[in-house]
């Protein structure tokens, strides 16, 4: 990979077990939690006594120096060399998207290996910790207690917080303060407890032979407490059966081997794929972006036995299930998995059908993650009242009933939607009474604030009535199909009679004259080759955008020069053809490359300065595989 990544993905499993490198040189800086908190681990190689440290930083250890960096969608490989060694270090999280119980199995791998270089080089040792960090939300917040395991071939210490209370709170700026944190290397070691800055660890210290590779592991066990799903503890799917940790760990060491080849595969398909749809930089980018994506989410079962797929969104307010994350999200599962989706509407269609709902139209949230327990999002905390203001009607309902086409058309069956065709209908009828010309209403860019008559927010109003016309048809409901897609189409052409500006450009709202903004939600509409726009109309506002570049890409529109990743690319695969696309990526490219905000993708920056506004380890950049999905016609009706 030619793209310097802002961070280095190393274990990414969910929102809690995550651990990532801030810098390229992964033993210059310590290692973090995606929130920026300290999640230490602490790597040395050790040479005939002398210790190098090759992972995290502590000053009072030399480094080997690193030599290389290579990342793929499923693994971060670095390389380590002085003159008496060349060391191999690989971190693999196996998240293969078919594979549930692997994609949810919280044990992730780092494989180290070396080759002499001086022959002269007798013993050589790895070494490596875990501080309390990974098990606490502040590290030497609380007292820890520690145990070392005996495995099958395997030598394990774990982690914990003496004092376990199992889905205690919820939040943004949090870590998992319950369960427990274990480290696994395969074959005989010396296990230990130490500090490092007054903080505990604990570490395990093993033998390498000369080309072999030394397989470690880091596992988390939060106690089957998951997810706090309306008052019901719901653990992972992982361990759906009642699966131990321990159990975990030792068919993670097997598998290792096996699972290397297949995560390879993967990633290769991917990188060959996305470079296909839209070149080797947006390859690239879609590379760094799976990992974070998936490692958003925490993949639960029902009562019924049907998966939970619960979204956190990361530093934006921690919120669970929200629909306008998902929305942006769903390209990369409807591209490698249309189940997961279900899995996020299903929490929302459960809340919208309690009492505590009281609104016609579609929730934003189902909590703050990890507690699903009913909407936060502009929650009047004194009155326990879901204020109308704080509400997103007309984007929530057009992001319900866009997700839910999208799973139909997938499947090729409306089957799953079938039994909400009621709730569907009514979101719809809102769309069609309040959707032409939106009130002074928050959409999901409400970071921007309030907008009324807001152009972009039509076309989803429009692209949805659109998809209830799809899903009426697939149900054989052919009257109700005629009736919703003669709406769509007429509101579609009123569309681009009110919103055309003089020159021809689209406007941001239908009374600013000569505004501009993203039209992202017509996308659709090229996907699933509904034609109910005319080619002329992405031509001109394709022209339109580029004109509006700055030097890190598109703003989201005319009021300042923001932006957002997964809208950026979701406007540029409206881009006539893989040249002009291509316009649109090199800049979201360097971006990612030059910026000197060290952390994981955000989706909202500054255009000219090239720097974070907000959001960070988001799973909306799940909307960057739109281009590919779009390239694949597997969503396009007339195929």
């Amino acid at each position: 990979m030619k793209l310097r990544a802002p961070s280095i993905p190393l274990i990414t499993v969910d929102p809690y077990f995550s651990v990532w490198a801030p810098n390229e040189k992964l033993n210059f800086k310590e290692t973090q939690h995606w929130t920026g908190a300290k999640n230490d681990i602490h790597g040395y190689v050790i040479i005939d006594g002398e210790e190098l440290s090759f992972l995290g930083y502590y000053r009072n250890i030399k480094k080997i120096p690193q030599t290389s960096l290579e990342i793929d969608a499923l693994s971060t490989k670095a390389t380590f060399e002085n003159d008496k060694i060349k060391l191999t270090v690989r971190f693999m999280t196996p998240l293969l998207p078919d594979d549930l119980d692997l994609l949810t199995r919280p044990v992730s791998y780092m494989a180290v290996s070396y080759e002499k270089k001086d022959e002269s080089v007798k013993d050589v040792s790895v070494k490596v910790l875990v501080g309390d960090s990974l098990c606490l939300n502040r590290r030497n917040e609380k007292p820890t207690v520690t145990e070392s395991v005996k495995l099958d071939g395997i030598t394990a210490i774990k982690m914990g917080n003496e004092e376990q209370n199992l889905l205690n709170r919820s939040g943004d700026d949090l870590r998992i303060d319950w369960g427990y944190v274990w480290l696994a290397v395969c074959g005989e070691a010396e296990t230990e407890v130490t500090k490092i800055h007054w903080i505990k660890h604990v570490a395990v210290t093993a033998p390498v032979s000369n080309g072999e590779e030394k397989l470690f592991m880091f596992a988390y066990d939060d106690c089957a407490a998951s997810i706090n799903y309306f008052g019901k503890q719901l653990k992972s799917y992982w361990n759906k059966d009642g699966k131990t940790i321990e159990a975990a760990i030792e068919e993670a060491a097997k598998e290792y081997s096996a699972l290397t080849k297949k995560c390879d595969a993967f990633a290769k398909k991917m990188f060959e794929d996305a470079e296909n749809a839209g070149g080797e930089k947006y390859a690239e980018i879609l590379s760094l972006a799976y990992r974070q994506v998936i490692a958003a989410h925490k993949l639960v079962l029902d009562d019924n036995g049907d998966i939970l797929y619960i979204s956190k969104e990361c530093f934006s307010n921690g919120c669970a299930a929200t629909v306008d994350v998902s929305y942006p999200s769903i390209p990369l599962y409807l591209y490698y998995n249309p189940e997961l989706i279900k899995g996020m509407l299903r929490p929302v269609y459960k809340f919208a059908a309690t009492d505590a709902w009281k609104y016609d139209f579609a929730p934003h949230d189902v909590g703050q993650y990890p507690l699903v327990t009913g909407q936060v999002y502009g929650l009047d905390r004194a009155t326990g009242e879901l204020l109308y203001e704080k509400q997103m009607p007309v984007e929530e309902c057009g992001n319900m009933i866009i997700m839910e086409t999208n799973v139909a058309i997938a499947d090729g069956t409306a089957e799953f939607a079938k039994p909400h065709m009621d709730v569907l209908r009514g979101w719809c009828e809102y769309l069609i009474k309040y959707g032409d010309d939106p009130e002074n209403q928050l959409c999901t860019d409400d970071f921007a604030g309030h907008l009324a008559h807001n152009c972009n927010l039509t076309l989803k109003a429009i692209m949805g009535i659109m998809g209830m016309s799809i899903l009426c048809d697939m149900l054989g409901e052919k009257n109700e199909a005629e009736k919703y897609a003669k709406i769509a189409k007429e509101k579609a052409d009123s569309w681009c009679e009110r919103a055309e500006n003089a020159d021809g450009s689209y406007k941001l709202a239908f009374d600013k004259e000569g505004s501009y903004s993203m039209k992202y939600n017509m996308v659709w509409d090229k996907i699933w080759g509904t034609n109910l726009f005319d080619e002329k109309v992405y031509k001109k506002e394709i022209a339109s955008n580029i004109s509006h570049f700055n030097e890190y890409g598109l703003p989201l529109d005319s009021r300042c020069d923001q932006t957002k990743s997964d809208w950026l690319v979701w406007t540029a695969t409206m881009a006539k053809n893989q040249a002009e696309f291509k316009k649109f990526i090199t800049p979201l490219w360097n971006f990612y490359n030059e910026t000197p905000d060290r952390v994981p993708m955000t989706d909202w920056y500054d255009t000219v300065a090239g720097t974070l506004i907000g959001f960070i380890h988001r799973t909306v950049q799940g909307g960057l595989f739109i281009k590919m999905l779009d390239e694949s016609k597997k969503l396009n009706l007339n195929k």
